[in-house]
């Protein structure tokens, strides 16, 4: 089956979300501090396993800019300067469909780390 691929990719800046239209069907609404917090960037996931960098004090980021990259991701550029990470099709619609597991994940890394969110 081929990788799903947006047909509509809106920021809205206001509430901070990415909302992302995929042609399965699927459409997303990603909060940028989600996406920022789970960027597939080496600074926050490290070079291998047990490397990840537990990003804190992200909820009131917004991205800023959003720069397509060839025809299979796109680059943000989130408002506390990040800029490095590519957000591919496959890792977008993964983000969407795992949404609340993954976020259940982060604010427990979070707890046990005694961070916030900030």
């Amino acid at each position: 089956m081929a990788e799903p691929r947006p047909t509509e990719i809106t920021l809205h800046q206001k509430s901070r979300e990415l909302e992302i239209a995929f042609d399965d069907g699927n459409r997303f609404r990603l909060t940028c501090e989600f996406l920022r917090v789970h960027s597939p960037s080496a600074e926050v996931r490290g070079h291998g396993p047990g490397q990840e960098v537990l990003q804190v004090g992200k909820r009131e980021v917004n991205i800023t800019t959003i720069e397509p990259v060839g025809s299979y991701a796109i680059k943000p550029t989130f408002s506390d300067g990040h800029d490095t990470g590519l957000y591919s099709w496959d890792y977008l619609h993964d983000l969407g469909v795992n949404q609340h597991n993954y976020w259940r994940t982060y604010l427990s890394r979070l707890e046990q780390a005694g961070a916030s969110r900030g």
